[in-house]
């Protein structure tokens, strides 16, 4: 059962040839010119490394750095005794509890308890 193709998809076959192995440089052009959406669409980038990751020698990791970031700010939250309010100010705290919750103190004394470090 075919289906009909329609104005756009009919210019962007015309455009893209399968059977044509395409640059780095010259699949980026294409891929911008064979937009047909009205948002920023994103792309997905197969590349063949011939390895076996099964193997750890082999094992492939990393991670790529966006160069506008996540657009997401980081907050941090410090949970501490009275004494080291000023340090963790020092060290960018922003916010502090000025007084905890008996439940909350239940939990983290019982965390402590629980992770001990030596």
């Amino acid at each position: 059962m075919a289906t009909k193709l329609t104005k756009k998809r009919k210019a962007v076959d015309g455009k893209v040839d399968p059977d044509k192995l395409y640059s780095l440089s010259e699949a980026m052009t294409l891929v911008k010119q064979v937009n047909t959406t009205k948002f920023d669409a994103s792309v997905d980038v197969h590349v063949r490394l011939g390895v076996d990751p099964r193997k750890a020698d082999q094992a492939l990791r990393g991670t790529v750095s966006l160069p506008h970031g996540t657009g997401k700010t980081k907050r941090v939250l410090v949970f501490c005794p009275p004494e080291k309010v000023e340090e963790a100010k020092a060290a960018g705290a922003l916010r502090w509890p000025r007084r905890i919750h008996p439940e909350s103190q239940r939990r983290m004394d019982g965390y402590r308890r629980d992770h001990r470090y030596t």
